[in-house]
């Protein structure tokens, strides 16, 4: 049995390494290193994230860049043969992908390559928003397009089932949608490029998928979901854009009350953050001189009014924005700034204590100190403290961004 074991360990693959996504425009592409990797695995393969029963174990996941027909190829050099492991099968991994991958995804590499002629005809679904341009990180100038599209689009819908299963990959915890349900709306992003003949040709970079929640009385609440750039276009502000077309769409709709934003990664945060700045900073009432006078409901309302940005979301934007115009220099001047962080960061402590205060009166004081002493008024100062540096970090951060745009 040990040696069983022992021989069953080189047939156990790591799914993260093993598989890898291309983005396919020509058969060129085929055969170059353009390959990147999953973040994750877990939701198709398991909490181990493990493959067993191959060597050298390799999944190519594959796209054509425009239509995303989807190829699967599974190599590997060795495969158990169950009568030397007790009767153990290998993970079938076609049948795990499958339950994933919607109907149709091809297996035979020649028949993906006869897809590739179809790329030309592709035209964008929904309607264009916004064109812009991006200096990639070869330093080559690209176009990109960002399109809305909704459930009415039926086309669109199974366009969207090939294009979140992205998700699986990169957002932990991610379902798919229910598209039946039309509050559900959608902004693709795309790399519009010509080809040798000046062929107009569309590549998927990444989407935003937003709901929009009922607000009482009659207004709706758009809320972002689903946030996702592709590995080989990250690092490249194309999320700001992204971004900044969902706050010019819903900017001008009376019946929007406000946009929130469904669990943020620490990630997306900073970008949102950054993008919220740059939309306030203009402001009257996030003028330098009226920062100091501290966070007030006209700021909120000229942020929801200007952005659709909502009241919580606001006052960070106030935070980062007083901390640009603070002297750190100045001991009074950045004291002044970390008190009044503090004091919104401590309100979840002053409920803590209101509780306790209300505890004091049923318990006797030997039980009341006891209580105390359990709940460690030391230890909260330092929870403080810690939570304002980790903040004071990111916000630096955000507006290292905002100062490179500037000089930009």
């Amino acid at each position: 049995m040990e040696i069983i074991r022992e021989g069953a360990k080189s047939f156990v693959a790591d799914s993260n390494e093993s598989v890898e996504f291309k983005l396919v425009r020509t058969t060129d592409d085929l055969e170059d290193d353009g390959v990147f990797k999953p973040e994750m695995s877990h939701q198709i393969f398991g909490d181990s994230e493990n493959i067993f029963g191959y060597k050298d174990l390799k999944i190519k996941i594959y796209y054509s860049a425009a239509w995303l027909t989807s190829y699967i190829g599974i190599e590997y050099s060795d495969k158990i043969d169950p009568d030397d492991f007790g009767g153990v099968e290998p993970d079938n991994i076609l049948k795990k992908l499958s339950v994933w991958y919607p109907p149709g995804f091809l297996t035979n590499v020649n028949s993906f390559i006869k897809t590739l002629d179809k790329e030309k005809n592709f035209v964008p679904y929904g309607d264009l928003q916004h064109t812009f341009t991006s200096v990639g990180e070869d330093n080559k100038e690209r176009k990109y397009e960002i399109y809305h599209c909704d459930t009415s689009m039926k086309a669109f819908l199974s366009y969207h089932e090939r294009l979140q299963t992205f998700l699986l990959w990169y957002i932990d915890g991610a379902s798919y949608i229910d598209v039946d349900d039309e509050k559900w709306q959608f902004f693709i992003l795309y790399e519009k490029y010509s080809t040798p003949d000046n062929k107009k040709m569309y590549s998927i970079a990444g989407y935003i998928t937003v709901y929009e929640y009922y607000a009482y009385p009659l207004n709706i609440r758009p809320r972002i979901s689903q946030v996702l750039i592709l590995p080989p276009y990250q690092h490249q502000g194309l999320c700001t854009h992204l971004l900044n077309t969902i706050y010019n769409f819903y900017v001008d709709n009376k019946d929007v009350v406000d946009i929130t934003v469904e669990d943020p990664t620490e990630e997306f945060q900073l970008v949102r953050d950054f993008v919220d700045i740059c939309r306030c900073d203009s402001l009257d009432s996030y003028s330098p001189d009226k920062l100091h006078e501290g966070f007030n409901e006209k700021m909120a309302e000229e942020a929801k009014r200007s952005s659709k940005i909502n009241k919580k979301q606001a006052r960070r934007v106030y935070e980062i924005l007083r901390l640009k115009a603070t002297d750190m220099n100045d001991e009074k001047h950045y004291r002044n700034y970390r008190l009044n962080v503090k004091k919104r960061l401590n309100i979840p402590y002053q409920k803590e204590q209101a509780y306790m205060n209300k505890l004091r009166k049923l318990l006797n004081e030997q039980e009341y100190q006891t209580t105390l002493t359990l709940n460690g008024i030391g230890q909260r100062i330092e929870k403080l403290e810690k939570q304002y540096k980790e903040l004071e970090e990111q916000y630096l951060h955000v507006l290292k961004r905002y100062e490179k745009r500037r000089h930009n």
